[in-house]
C-alpha cells in the first residue's frame, strides 16, 4: 500500500518538474514609446534666450545627477545637500522601498519547501490498584513537517512577479520623491531671491514716496500747492507701504517651506538670504526625445511598474481557478517508558489536490476585477505619459516667452527710470503737477517689480525643465 502512495506522489512531483515554464495569465510587454519626435507643434528653437542671457538647447544631452550645480551657487548646493540628507519624505520613501524588497523575498519563499519542527513531552502517573504501586511514565516525540506547493499553473511565480513589480514601483516613487525634493529646494531658493528683489524695489519706492511727501508738504506750507496735493502724496505712500507686508509674508512662507524641505523646523534653521547675484542662468539646457523621456521620468516609470503589477495580478487570479497541488511529508521519532525506553520512528508522504468547485462566483469575479484593474492602470499610464509630454512642452514655451518678457521688462525699466528722473526735475521747476510725477514713480516701481518677477520666472522655468526631463536621477545614488 505504501508503494502505491509513493508512486502517486512521485507522479505529482514529475508533473511539477515538467510544468515550471507554464504560468497562466498574460506575459507583460512594455508599452511602446511615443512616436512623436518633438514636444510642440513647431520645432523647438535651438536658442531660447537671445542677447546677454543666451540659452541653447542641446538635444540628447545627458542630465547630471547634480543638475542644480549648473546655477553655480554654493549656497544653493548647500541647501540641496541639507534637503537630501534631512528630508523625512525621502526617508519615508527609502523605508517603503526596503519594505517592498522584503515583500519580494517573502513571496520567493514559496518556491521552497516549508519545513517546521515540532516537539512534544508528556508525563503520566500510572497507579496499579492491586499492587498499590505508582509508576511515572514520560513520553517524548520529535518531528519534522514538510509541505511544498507544486506551482503547476504559475500562481506562485505570478505572485513573485507582482511583488517585484511593486518593488520597482516603490523604487521609482523614491526617485520621484528625490526629484520633487531637489526641484522644490531650487525653486523655493529662487523664489526667495525674487521676493527679496521685489521687497527692495517697493522699499525704494516707499522712500521715494516719503521724499515726495516731504517736498509737497514744504510747498504747501509755502503756499505753492493745494492741500489736495498733500493728500495725494500721502495716499501714494500708504498704498506702496501696504504692499510690503504681503511680500514679506510671502518671503517668510518661502523661507519656512525651504527649512522644512531641508528637514529642519523654521525656528531651528533659516535658509540663506538668496539674491539674484547668487544664481547664474544655465547657458545650455538638455533636451531628450519623447521616446527617451518615457524611459527616464520616474512618474512614468512608476506608472509602468504599476501596470506590470496589475498584469501579474491577472495571472495570480487566473491560477486560483485551477487545481492546487501540494506535497506534504512528516517524520517523527517517539520514546516512551518509565525506566526502560523503547524508541520508534514513523514517516508519512502524501500528495494533495485542491480543485475549486463552487465559490459563489468569487474567483471569477476576482479575475475580472484584476483585468479591470489592469485596464485602469493602462489608462493611468497613458495619461501620465501625456502629462509628462505636456510639462516639457509647456516649460520649453515658457522659457521662450520668459526671454521675451525679461527683455521687454528691462527696456521698460530703462525708459521708466529715465522718465522719472526727467519728471522730478520738471516738478521741482513747477512745469508738471504732482499726479504726473506720481504716475512716473508708479511706472518705475512696476517696471522694477516686473524685472524681478521675470528674472525669477526665467530661473524657475530653467529648473523646471530639468525636473520635467527627469533630473538625471538615474545618474545619482539615491
Amino acid at each position: 500500500m505504501r508503494c502505491v502512495r509513493l508512486s502517486s506522489v512521485t507522479a505529482m512531483a514529475l508533473l511539477a518538474a515538467l510544468a515550471p515554464g507554464c504560468a497562466v495569465g498574460p506575459d507583460f510587454v512594455r508599452p511602446e514609446p511615443p512616436i512623436a519626435s518633438r514636444y510642440t507643434p513647431d520645432p523647438e528653437p535651438e536658442v531660447l534666450t537671445p542677447g546677454a542671457d543666451r540659452q541653447q538647447v542641446r538635444l540628447a544631452e545627458d542630465i547630471s545627477a547634480a543638475w542644480w550645480e549648473l546655477f553655480r551657487s554654493d549656497a544653493l548646493d548647500d541647501v540641496v545637500k541639507r534637503a537630501l540628507d534631512g528630508s523625512p519624505n525621502l526617508a519615508l520613501s527609502r523605508a517603503t522601498l526596503a519594505q517592498a524588497h522584503e515583500a519580494v523575498l517573502a513571496a520567493r519563499g514559496a518556491y521552497y519547501p516549508q519545513v517546521d519542527a515540532s516537539g512534544h513531552v508528556q508525563e503520566q502517573d500510572n497507579h496499579n490498584i492491586n499492587r498499590n504501586e505508582l509508576h511515572d511514565q514520560t513520553s517524548y516525540s520529535l518531528g519534522l513537517n514538510v509541505s511544498y506547493v507544486l506551482d503547476v499553473f504559475g500562481g506562485v511565480r505570478r505572485n513573485v512577479e507582482q511583488q517585484q513589480a511593486l518593488a520597482e514601483f516603490q523604487r521609482y516613487e523614491l526617485a520621484a520623491a528625490w526629484l520633487t525634493l531637489t526641484g522644490n529646494a531650487v525653486t523655493q531658493s529662487i523664489s526667495i531671491a525674487s521676493l527679496r528683489a521685489q521687497i527692495e524695489a517697493v522699499e525704494d519706492e516707499v522712500a521715494d514716496d516719503q521724499r515726495s511727501l516731504d517736498l509737497v508738504e514744504r510747498k504747501f506750507e509755502a503756499g505753492k500747492v493745494a492741500r489736495s496735493d498733500v493728500l495725494t502724496a500721502s495716499t501714494q505712500l500708504a498704498s506702496d507701504e501696504a504692499q510690503l507686508p504681503v511680500l514679506r509674508q510671502q518671503l517668510a512662507a518661502a523661507e519656512h517651506a525651504l527649512s522644512v524641505l531641508a528637514g529642519q523646523a523654521p525656528a531651528v534653521w533659516s535658509p540663506p538670504e538668496f539674491g539674484f547675484t547668487d544664481f547664474t542662468l544655465p547657458v545650455e539646457l538638455p533636451l531628450t526625445l519623447p521616446s527617451e523621456l518615457v524611459r527616464q521620468r520616474p512618474d512614468i516609470l512608476a506608472a509602468e511598474a504599476d501596470l506590470h503589477a496589475a498584469s501579474a495580478a491577472i495571472g495570480v487570479a487566473t491560477a486560483n481557478l485551477f487545481p492546487q497541488f501540494t506535497l506534504t511529508g512528516a517524520v517523527s521519532v517517539a520514546e516512551a517508558g518509565a525506566i526502560m525506553s523503547t524508541p520508534g520512528a514513523a514517516y508519512t508522504l502524501a500528495g494533495q489536490v485542491l480543485q475549486p468547485v463552487f465559490h459563489g462566483g468569487t474567483l471569477r469575479a476576482q479575475r475580472r476585477a484584476a483585468i479591470d484593474a489592469f485596464d485602469a492602470s493602462r489608462a493611468r499610464y497613458a495619461q501620465t505619459v501625456l502629462t509628462g509630454l505636456q510639462q516639457v512642452a509647456d516649460t520649453l514655451r515658457a522659457l521662450d516667452h520668459d526671454a521675451a518678457r525679461l527683455d521687454a521688462e528691462r527696456r521698460l525699466l530703462s525708459t521708466a527710470e529715465e522718465a522719472l528722473s526727467l519728471n522730478r526735475l520738471r516738478y521741482d521747476a513747477g512745469k508738471i503737477d504732482l499726479l504726473t510725477l506720481l504716475d512716473s514713480q508708479r511706472s518705475y516701481q512696476q517696471a522694477r517689480l516686473g524685472v524681478a518677477q521675470a528674472q525669477g520666472q526665467q530661473l524657475t522655468d530653467s529648473a523646471q525643465l530639468y525636473v520635467a526631463l527627469g533630473g538625471g536621477w538615474w545618474n545619482a545614488t539615491i
